[in-house]
């Protein structure tokens, strides 16, 4: 296996790990409240706690996917950890900043422009990589 596909599945797998700790945060937060049912019985916690939940449900896939197109276009492995370590902190960032009381929080926007920054990056290399002549 090449090194660039494996770089890619540590980033795969270290995001997988994230996204298994934001869902038990949430179950552990239903459970505290005896809250077992769909929704968020208007619990602010709770409701910070599914929403760190799923923003990285909608941005993980979409951004993994382009590491991995990046790895297969030949990108060099230090730019590999640049774009998968800068994502992967990023959505530790976020979910850090959406559990805080006081929004919007400094963290929380590093996370966000840091996801945004990922897609745009990773989006426009991949293109350049594949309609270059």
């Amino acid at each position: 296996m090449s090194e660039p596909i494996r770089i890619a599945i540590v980033y795969l797998a270290l995001n997988a790990f994230l996204l298994f700790g934001l869902a038990l945060n949430v179950g552990m937060r239903r459970g505290a409240q005896n809250q077992l049912q769909p929704g968020d019985s208007g619990n602010a916690m709770l409701i910070r706690a599914i929403r760190a939940h799923a923003n990285f449900a909608e941005y993980a896939p979409l951004v993994l996917m382009l590491l991995f197109g990046l790895a297969l276009l030949g990108v060099e492995a230090p730019w590999l950890h640049l774009f998968g370590g800068g994502f992967t902190a990023g959505r530790i960032l976020h979910a850090i900043g959406m559990m805080r009381d006081k929004h919007p929080n400094a963290i929380r926007f590093v996370g966000n422009l840091t996801t945004g920054l990922a897609l745009l990056v990773g989006a426009s290399t991949c293109l350049w990589l594949v309609l270059e002549p």
